[in-house]
């Protein structure tokens, strides 16, 4: 009987064990820095160069199925990546303005590009809401690469 009982708990804990241990299915894996189904836009405009470099394509914001708000570059954007990365900044004008002892509350960094192409940020609707130009800077040349209005 002892035995039958040690048999039937062994059953017991192994069916449990390996039972708790079984995939749930497919991992579904959430990137919030991309709108969630159709981008719908609110204000768009063309980005125009400077200092010499390629810039080309299109800047918007807008919102997604979920009402998040992003700062969309078009499949047809282009810069001079020559350094990795360009610095993204939403602005109340097309002139890059920073206040590095204070802070300029015209200016907001918004992030890096490091790729031609679509890209995607997400932004606070409020923020979004205050500037009308997007300004991409490089940083390392300290001069801007160009900038898009939103309208």
């Amino acid at each position: 009987m002892k035995t039958q009982a040690f048999f039937f708990s062994l059953l017991l804990v192994l069916g449990v064990t390996f039972t708790a241990c079984e995939k749930d299915g497919d991992t579904q894996i959430i990137d919030s820095s991309q709108p969630v189904g159709a981008f719908m836009t609110d204000r768009s405009g063309d980005f125009i160069a400077q200092n010499g470099t390629p810039t080309t394509g299109m800047a918007a914001v807008g919102t997604d199925e979920d009402g998040n708000t992003f700062l969309r570059f078009n499949n047809e954007f282009t810069t001079e990546l020559g350094t990795g990365t360009v610095s993204v900044y939403l602005s109340t004008s097309d002139e890059f303005k920073p206040d590095p002892g204070n802070g300029n509350p015209d200016l907001r960094l918004i992030g890096a590009v490091s790729q031609n192409g679509e890209n995607y940020f997400r932004v606070s609707s409020s923020v979004a809401s205050q500037f009308s130009h997007v300004i991409l800077w490089c940083g390392s040349a300290n001069i801007p690469f160009g900038y898009a209005p939103l309208q």
